[in-house]
């Protein structure tokens, strides 16, 4: 495999929004991300080799606060289909609380321990329309990344 960059980061994300766009972000797209796209496939291994590229070659995660490195690598755009890709490095600790307006789908990649997001091992996490959590990982850490349909989040504390 080549050595990852934004450009083949995007045509990742852009190939995965075009299998999911338009479907309602629900238990089955979850059911159905984890099965067709989980941690044994192909896209979970390529986008993980990515997002751990990307975080150490700083085009990734570029800014910290809160314990976090976090960054919006892309806003909301036709070719991903109106979402946009968030990736946080968290290590034993609660982010922000926030509330999906459009809902959000996560990739929990655990990179040491055996990390979890919301007591979620590696894998994908589709939170419905109107939902809002502290994103919290524990026993380690992982790479979450983020797709948020039109880029919509609401930070509450």
């Amino acid at each position: 495999m080549t050595q990852p960059t934004p450009d083949t980061f995007k045509a990742q994300i852009a190939q995965l929004t075009a299998q999911i766009a338009g479907r309602p972000l629900d238990a089955d797209l979850d059911t159905w991300l984890n099965q067709t796209h989980g941690p044994a496939s192909a896209t979970y291994a390529a986008l993980r080799a990515s997002c751990v590229a990307g975080a150490q070659e700083g085009w990734l995660c570029n800014r910290e606060g809160g314990g976090l490195r976090y960054g919006r690598i892309f806003k909301p755009a036709d070719d991903l289909h109106g979402y946009s890709v968030d990736v946080v490095d968290m290590k034993d600790v609660a982010g922000p609380h926030h509330v999906h307006p459009n809902g959000e789908i996560d990739l929990i990649m655990p990179i040491e321990g055996e990390a979890t997001f919301d007591g979620r091992p590696a894998g994908w996490m589709v939170c419905p329309p109107g939902s809002a959590h502290r994103p919290t990982v524990r026993q380690g850490r992982a790479l979450v990344l983020y797709l948020l349909p039109q880029g919509q989040i609401q930070f509450t504390g």
